[in-house]
């Protein structure tokens, strides 16, 4: 016997103040049957997060698994984006910056060069 696929979905972390649990929010487009106009449709769910990696403002892919909890069906596979203000990942090595550009002086007229 076979296992269906399992849902995989990407979405931003908005809450991360729960023990071993995020709320991630999966935004998606879909077409309105009647007026044929695009909306967003949101859902939230509630994923495993084992090791409390994630923070607010990750990108994250998440994957459906059996029920861990009353509301838990989802579980954390791996951060996609760090947000700017998280710490780096556990054993992942940190992006290396540009080198900073040169600075150049502004070059200012002196008050006796101006003609007033």
């Amino acid at each position: 016997m076979t296992r269906a696929r399992r849902k995989i979905r990407i979405g931003l972390v908005t809450s991360n103040k729960m023990t071993k649990t995020i709320v991630v929010r999966v935004v998606r487009l879909v077409r309105h049957p009647q007026y044929n106009r695009v909306i967003k449709q949101v859902n939230s769910f509630k994923a495993h997060d084992e090791t409390n990696s994630a923070s607010i403002g990750d990108w994250v892919k998440i994957m459906e698994t059996r029920p861990i909890s009353k509301d838990k069906r989802w579980r954390l596979v791996e951060i996609l984006k760090r947000a700017s203000t998280a710490p780096p990942v556990p054993g992942e090595e940190p992006a290396e910056a540009a080198p900073p550009a040169p600075k150049q002086a502004k070059q200012t007229a002196e008050p006796s060069q101006v003609a007033g």
